[in-house]
């Protein structure tokens, strides 16, 4: 029992540090967006996963608006990272210079 217990409580912490680094990655994502004045949609995506993980983080992690949101949450905030990243890759990384 108490294996089982660790278990549960290691993986609840991974689920927090994986909460914790979407959440910089994603504030960071958008920050980046905004300056290179990305599409709106795309815009908008980030600073939606953004403020929600941001709010989350302040709540308590077994409130029932943390178990109902994150899921979608983590699934939508990851869509819209990787629309990022293949946004950046195709408009930016090209034009900026490397030295």
């Amino acid at each position: 029992m108490a294996k089982r217990e660790r278990t549960a409580a290691g993986q609840k912490d991974e689920t927090l540090l994986d909460l914790s680094h979407l959440r910089r990655e994603t504030r960071t994502a958008l920050e980046l967006a905004v300056v290179a004045l990305a599409p709106s949609e795309l815009i908008d995506r980030l600073a939606k996963s953004a403020g929600l993980l941001e709010a989350i983080a302040e709540l308590p992690t077994d409130s029932a608006p943390v178990v109902a949101l994150v899921p979608g949450l983590m699934t939508s905030a990851r869509s819209a990272l990787d629309d990022w990243h293949t946004w950046y890759r195709r408009y930016l990384e090209k034009k900026i210079a490397r030295g």
